[in-house]
């Protein structure tokens, strides 16, 4: 990392927020993720405050009852104290599906697709995900670091304070392992919490074309093994898709995966159909996209705590008329989270709350749905439901403060950024910065 890059600053010791006018909880009583009319459930409390100490919420309540908390009164000048009159806060968003770790923008895949050409079309051209593997098999591990450190800042700006962040763009063990340790560095100097992927298994390199049984086996055999025992990756994950990985190869990954303790999770059903029950066996943490999932696989999903976590972005970005099915998934049961699916080529976009927006318009969630599936349910995706997605005492103090007075204005501003601070593991942040202390 560069000289100038400064570690964040030490945790407050001790922040209160008063006078919230929607305080979103997240709260509920359910023991897994939300699902069908519990996904609705805000947990909403007006003219709220929330008392937080050493990164951890203490209390949350009425303004008028935490002002006469015999403690605060008595602490009141160690207290960072922030005004947050007439605006919605909710829990930090939990981003649960990113590509940051890349050099350059893909323009000229874009300027192609602008003439008609499709993903696979561009991909067959030598487009798409191959096009970025030379950049970053090139680049520097601290060159990749400032890159991911430049994506955690931003994201904190439009209030994300949690993400998982994978690798993928290297394809071979140096380059994936390099990418994984520039993901490590840039979180070590960023407040918020980045889970760590390997997706080794994006696509098959042009160097192992007529070699891909080899190439599954250097990815179980070696990428999986140095990345678990380095700690440098909390999941895999694999894009099966038709042109990437088949069902079967995705399975002896996740085997590998599990026999060294990492998680899994599946990029699944984007461009065509992949019947998911044997990967259900294996309990993966999310299937995502979803796009052509079939209504066997819905009612399967509907009995399992895998989250379904859609990702519309790329639908918007790539100009396809049909989005995920999230009513039907919603309606049947099924687990939703939204993420943005950051990545140079299908997706560039950093901002949960233009996802929400899709997913109202695009795929008629409600604007409460689309909350609750960009915080708790994002959080079940990532394996911290239990630090993360809610406003409750014991949990991390993530939270999102919007200059709105109805919560559902967030998604209903398409591409504004109306986040007016963060507080990232109790660490208040405005742009880069540490908030100021006082009134906001």
């Amino acid at each position: 990392m560069s000289s100038d890059i400064k570690r964040p600053s030490k945790k407050p010791a001790a922040l209160l927020l008063t006078n919230i006018r929607q305080l979103l909880t997240l709260r509920g009583s359910a023991t897994g993720p939300r699902r069908g009319t519990d996904l609705s459930n805000l947990g909403i409390v007006e003219d709220a405050s929330v008392f937080c100490l050493n990164g951890k919420i203490v209390s949350v309540g009425k303004t008028k009852e935490a002002v006469r908390d015999p403690w605060i009164r008595k602490n009141r000048k160690k207290i960072v104290e922030i005004d947050c009159a007439g605006k919605v806060v909710l829990p930090g968003f939990v981003d649960s599906h990113t590509h940051p770790v890349f050099i350059s923008p893909r323009l000229v895949d874009f300027e192609k697709r602008t003439t008609g050409a499709s993903y696979e079309e561009i991909a067959a051209a030598g487009g798409g995900i191959q096009s970025s593997l030379r950049d970053v098999r090139q680049a520097g591990k601290s060159q990749l670091a400032e890159k991911v450190l430049q994506f955690l800042r931003t994201i904190a700006m439009q209030g994300t304070t949690t993400v998982e962040v994978k690798s993928g763009y290297g394809l071979t063990l140096d380059s994936e392992l390099k990418s994984l340790e520039a993901i490590r560095d840039a979180a070590s100097h960023w407040p918020g919490t980045v889970v760590s992927t390997l997706l080794g298994a994006h696509i098959v390199p042009r160097e192992f074309r007529n070699r891909r049984k080899q190439y599954v086996e250097l990815v179980c055999r070696e990428m999986i093994p140095q990345a678990a025992k380095k700690k440098l990756a909390q999941f895999v994950d694999v894009f099966t898709e038709r042109g990437a990985f088949t069902a079967g190869e995705t399975r002896k990954i996740f085997d590998a995966a599990r026999n060294h303790n990492l998680g899994t999770r599946a990029h699944v059903c984007q461009l065509s159909r992949t019947a998911l029950l044997e990967l259900l066996e294996l309990d993966p943490a999310s299937f995502d996209h979803l796009d052509c999932v079939s209504d066997a696989d819905i009612r399967y999903l509907a009995r399992r705590n895998t989250i379904a976590t859609l990702v519309p972005g790329a639908n918007h970005f790539l100009g396809l008329r049909n989005f995920p099915p999230a009513r039907k998934l919603i309606d049947s049961g099924v687990p939703v989270a939204l993420a943005t699916d950051f990545n140079p080529g299908t997706s560039p976009t950093v901002s949960m709350p233009f996802v929400m927006s899709l997913a109202c318009t695009h795929m008629k969630m409600s604007p409460a749905e689309s909350i609750a599936a960009s915080t708790i349910n994002g959080a079940w995706a990532l394996g911290l439901q239990d630090r993360k997605g809610s406003i409750e005492p014991g949990k991390d103090a993530d939270l999102a403060c919007f200059d709105v007075p109805d919560y559902r204005e967030i998604p209903y501003w398409i591409a504004a950024n109306k986040v007016v601070f963060t507080v990232l593991n109790g660490v208040p942040v405005t742009g880069c910065e540490i908030a100021p202390t006082g009134d906001s």
